[in-house]
């Protein structure tokens, strides 16, 4: 029997016919407000609109606004293409020294807002409102003891031009020559300036053949750093219904089964987030931990975070072990709760890292808050990723149903044992 089945009172749970709703919801969604970039007017009226969905089932509807400069996650690209093809003209001039700093200066905001997701240049771009929603069914006590958030994005990416034209492999092509070609400027420059600036113009037919081998590899390298200035739009923004929409009705969908079912737990309180600006960097996520940090913190309340986010692609289904680029590891705990949970309702879910990217759930590991994400999503990635195939036809309801049910199981498992030991 599984831990969800305990809490069971007068009705059954019925993930089916509330996955079919969240289809047909997501479809409407969809058509009344069409694509909804972070901090756009679109965001925040789907968001209220999802918000007045889930008022039947909740105690508390809040919502907080942040802002966002949504184009800084991206933002960095023409900057560190001009760098670093500057850099590489400079290298075949003898001017090293100069080459280096600037290939440096190039990688600088590319790691640091890409691979990090730190706010490195956001104040360099214009400030727009964003924000988040949280739905609260407080536990029955009155004074909850553990809290557990589900959290999806209501936003959605500017497409990415080069998935949308070349698919995922493609796109690979393009992208990972123009970082190889970054590091070669890099360490041609750096090799170069030791060689002749520091070293005091030490030569020999082995540097003389290895800078004209770098500097080739630059220059065959360039069409794809002029191809990474192609990656994304700047103005057109996709659907998102599978990222993440798909995420955000997996978690109405269990705030929804728990009232239909007349549960509520005794000292665990269930929280379903609407984060915006996720595809900005993880903005809304960071603003609420900056924001709640004591509160999340707080000793007397056992929190977790599950971040939910795609889910369409069943033999991808997976618990997120490694966030932000790899860089970040969750919660051992979580992660078995989540194993678990699978476990219970008949699906083995393997691990899996985030190598490029990131879900909300970084942001809450990230401000010590124990957490980890879930999501069905092929990692190549699919054509449809952050592109404008990523509408409501493309939505795969078993997904999103096998998810809710997992997530649910994974709730009432927290409510009745709390975390796991790792």
């Amino acid at each position: 029997m599984k831990t969800a089945d305990k809490f069971l009172k007068a009705a059954a749970f019925k993930f089916k016919e509330s996955t079919a709703w969240a289809v047909e919801d997501i479809t409407r969604l969809i058509k009344t407000f069409g694509p909804r970039a972070p901090g756009s007017e679109a965001e925040w009226k789907a968001q209220q609109d999802m918000a007045a969905q889930m008022e039947p089932w909740a105690d508390t509807i809040e919502s907080e606004g942040f802002p966002v400069h949504r184009q800084a996650f991206m933002g960095f690209i023409p900057f560190t293409v001009a760098l670093t093809m500057t850099a590489a003209v400079l290298f075949w001039f003898n001017i090293a020294w100069l080459g280096l700093i600037l290939v440096t200066l190039a990688a600088i905001p590319l790691i640091l807002e890409f691979v990090m997701y730190k706010q490195f240049v956001d104040r360099l771009f214009k400030a727009y409102p964003s924000h988040n929603v949280m739905a609260t069914r407080k536990a029955a006590s009155g004074t909850p003891k553990k809290r557990i958030f589900l959290i999806g994005h209501a936003d959605s990416q500017y497409e990415w031009t080069l998935n949308y034209k070349l698919g995922g492999v493609g796109m690979k092509l393009v992208l990972i020559p123009a970082v190889v070609g970054l590091i070669v400027c890099f360490c041609a420059n750096l090799i170069r300036f030791l060689a002749y600036d520091v070293a005091g113009a030490v030569d020999s037919d082995f540097l003389r053949i290895l800078f004209l081998i770098a500097g080739i590899a630059m220059f065959c390298l360039f069409p794809c750093c002029i191809g990474f200035l192609f990656f994304q739009s700047w103005t057109k923004s996709v659907p998102g219904a599978a990222d993440n929409l798909s995420g955000c009705y997996t978690a109405m969908i269990v705030l929804k089964e728990l009232a239909g079912a007349g549960i509520r737990f005794d000292d665990t309180e269930v929280v379903v987030m609407l984060s915006g600006s996720e595809e900005a960097g993880l903005r809304g996520a960071k603003a609420y931990v900056k924001a709640h940090k004591e509160e999340l913190l707080d000793p007397g309340v056992q929190t977790v975070c599950l971040g939910l986010d795609t889910f369409r692609d069943l033999k991808d289904i997976a618990i997120y072990n490694r966030d932000l680029s790899g860089t970040l590891r969750h919660d051992p705990r979580v992660q078995k709760l989540m194993k678990e949970a699978g476990l219970n309702c008949g699906h083995d879910l393997p691990s899996a890292s985030i190598y490029i990217g990131a879900c909300d759930a970084a942001a809450f590991t990230q401000g010590g808050i124990p957490s980890t994400g879930f999501a069905a999503m092929d990692p190549t990635p699919p054509k449809y990723y952050h592109t404008r195939l990523d509408n409501y036809d493309i939505l795969v309801p078993e997904a999103i149903q096998i998810a809710a049910e997992i997530t649910m199981e994974a709730v009432c498992l927290f409510a009745e044992n709390g975390l796991p030991q790792a």
